[in-house]
């Protein structure tokens, strides 16, 4: 593999070092191989990273000659002190890396099993929706007298009555909205594509920034940076979004995916089934939707006992 490598660092001029080569290597499988979005590719690698800094040197060695032993000593060393969510997202990238390095033939048996799982209790929490006052201020609190106001509604309009998640607003493109029919397609997880129509408020806000806004030679992503370098906009630099709305607005940080919850929220409110939420949400899984059984008011007042006190009398 070190012959392999100086070829390579020989023929593109530039000293790589083997990490670079390996998590370069890994993320290129997951979204060749594996079809995962950019967001969930970047994730992985950072995570990945920091397996593979754990190891000692030199790395190409230490991945031959990987054992559950080492697997399961990084994972217990890494979880000290970090909460269920950090621990679960590195079992899950760290696994991709193990089914990548023995595809790739680079460690000769299979280790993803060795990753401990992680102690987690499905539907546990409660998901935490915005009042809709509150999701109100968020939307009044841009200026949209300015190109940047404009676009920040359009974006936060688009979380909040979608419900999309943050990574495919960053992902919408200008093709992916039908204007004639009034329905937008969406680039969801697992290069899922699915058709939802288009609210008249989220119409508007996104032609206001479209054709008010907007840099033009700004590419194909609906939205982008407005100051050059032109550019789309990434899932960090939405959060920054949310974040300057929530400080416009004199509220606590948020994230985009609170948004998706209050959707979810004020639809089963209004009287919509679980279904139909799971639909809107798209969610691959029932499973995914039933967690907002616990704040379904209408289908829980029945099932509510009366207090002591009322009973007797």
């Amino acid at each position: 593999m070190k012959n392999n490598h100086s070829r390579r660092e020989k023929i593109m001029g530039v000293e790589e070092s083997p990490t670079a080569v390996l998590l370069a290597g890994f993320r290129s499988w997951l979204a060749g191989e594996r079809g995962l979005s950019r967001e969930t590719v970047r994730c992985y690698g950072n995570q990945a990273s920091i397996f593979v800094a754990w190891l000692p040197d030199p790395v190409d060695a230490a991945v031959r000659q990987l054992d559950s032993g080492q697997i399961t000593a990084f994972m217990v060393d890494y979880c000290h002190d970090r909460n269920t969510w950090s621990a679960k997202a590195m079992a899950t990238a760290l696994r991709a890396l193990l089914r990548f390095l023995h595809v790739c033939g680079q460690t000769p048996t299979l280790l993803a099993g060795a990753v401990p799982g992680v102690a987690g209790w499905r539907l546990a929490s409660l998901p935490r929706g915005l009042d809709a006052a509150v999701v109100e201020r968020l939307l009044g609190s841009c200026d949209r007298t300015t190109v940047v106001g404009r676009r920040d509604y359009a974006i936060l309009t688009v979380l909040a009555r979608l419900g999309l998640r943050g990574a495919e607003v960053t992902g919408l493109q200008l093709d992916d909205i039908d204007w004639r029919s009034g329905e937008i397609v969406v680039h969801g997880k697992g290069n899922r594509l699915d058709r939802l129509p288009l609210p008249v408020d989220v119409g508007d806000a996104i032609v206001a920034y479209l054709t008010d806004g907007r840099p033009a030679g700004a590419g194909r992503a609906v939205f982008c940076t407005v100051r050059a370098p032109l550019r789309p906009l990434t899932v960090a630099a939405l959060r920054q979004v949310m974040g300057r709305a929530c400080r416009h607005a004199g509220l606590p940080r948020v994230g985009a995916h609170r948004l998706r919850h209050s959707l979810a929220t004020d639809m089963l409110r209004a009287g919509a089934s679980l279904p139909e939420v799971g639909q809107v949400l798209r969610h691959r899984s029932d499973l995914s939707t039933m967690i907002y059984a616990k704040v379904d008011e209408n289908a829980l007042r029945p099932l509510a006992r009366p207090w002591p006190a009322e009973a007797r009398s």
